[in-house]
């Protein structure tokens, strides 16, 4: 009789620790494999962690905007996989429907989602630091600060004049989380790829070196929006080079005066006191006057090769020119174009 009853505890002791065990097993893995990230939409989410960032705060933001549904068993599983004390800065895509375990490897590897910058129609530093910034955790004071840090930028053999022609507009892909030194690393890696052999070969021929072609390029991309016009300008630049004629550039005045909104360039306007003043010195000015795009840079390296030394804005305001081989020719153009603004009332 009483081994009966010892039998009997012992068979419910043994069910219950089964049912029990059952239990805790099917806990466990609703808590690992369940999905809990975006269970009300079908849309990812871009999920950025700050450097430095704690566990708590990414919990927090991940609950707070509704990514996960049950914050204690993501929280449980980061705790067992290692993450609550290994995580990784950075941007990552998260998947609807996502389990604990898959989130939580996904953000535990690393393995950020890339950024995509894209920079042009750049005049200033101040401009390129909030263009190129802008989809990144870095902000542009800190980027600028960099630019500006004529120490720091003499390690990539440019000055304070030539190193915006280190950067070649384009789209790039990085990380969210770069530093702003690993930005200009990324960036000096891009320049030097994009000055091949063959386009070092043809600045030479035209007696320039990559960072006067960038120069030359600034201003050319300054006279004309017209990609098909600009080799044959170009060329008129590199004629007066090779007669060391003053340039004569417009443009050139605007970006000393610093004042971007002027029109139309006046003799008081030519008086400025500047090295960037090209009615005033003969040859190139110091750097760029903006950040010239790829399709300036080839206007220069494959400069047409023609007779022309003077041009002007065509009075039909077509944005295209009217180019002269000499004074008599060009001053009859100017006139025409003068007269059609004039007419327009642009002053």
């Amino acid at each position: 009789m009483q081994t009966d009853k010892k039998n009997k505890l012992f068979l419910v002791l043994i069910i219950s620790f089964s049912v029990l065990a059952i239990s805790m097993s099917f806990y466990f893995y609703q808590v690992f494999f369940s999905p809990n990230a975006l269970l009300e939409t079908e849309q990812s989410y871009t999920l950025k962690i700050p450097s430095n960032a704690t566990f708590k705060k990414v919990s927090n933001q991940l609950y707070d905007d509704k990514v996960i549904n049950d914050v204690v068993s993501f929280s449980f599983v980061s705790k067992v996989m290692g993450y609550q004390e290994a995580v990784k800065p950075g941007l990552y895509i998260i998947s609807p429907k996502m389990t604990n375990i898959e989130l939580v490897r996904h953000l535990r590897s690393g393995n950020q989602a890339p950024v995509r910058i894209t920079f042009n129609n750049i005049r200033t530093k101040e401009d390129l630091a909030e263009r190129i910034t802008k989809n990144l955790e870095i902000d542009e004071d800190q980027f600028l600060s960099l630019i500006e840090d004529s120490v720091y930028i003499r390690k990539f053999d440019f000055d304070e004049e030539t190193i915006m022609s280190m950067f070649i507009p384009n789209t790039y892909e990085v990380w969210w989380n770069t530093s702003p030194e690993s930005l200009f690393d990324r960036m000096y890696k891009e320049y030097q790829a994009f000055w091949t052999a063959e386009r070092k070969s043809k600045a030479e021929t035209i007696g320039l070196s990559p960072k006067e072609v960038s120069t030359l390029a600034s201003i050319v991309q300054s006279e004309s929006q017209k990609s098909d016009e600009r080799p044959k300008i170009a060329g008129v630049y590199l004629n007066r080079l090779r007669l060391n004629m003053p340039l004569q550039a417009d443009p050139t005045l605007v970006f000393a005066l610093g004042d971007f909104t002027i029109k139309r360039v006046l003799n008081v306007h030519k008086e400025i006191e500047s090295p960037y003043n090209t009615y005033k010195y003969p040859g190139l000015p110091p750097g760029p006057i903006n950040l010239p795009d790829i399709n300036s840079l080839e206007a220069v390296l494959n400069a047409e090769d023609h007779k022309y030394l003077y041009f002007c804005a065509k009075e039909d305001f077509s944005g295209y020119h009217a180019f002269a081989t000499n004074l008599a020719q060009h001053n009859a153009n100017a006139r025409r174009y003068q007269a059609a603004l004039n007419a327009a009332k642009i002053y």
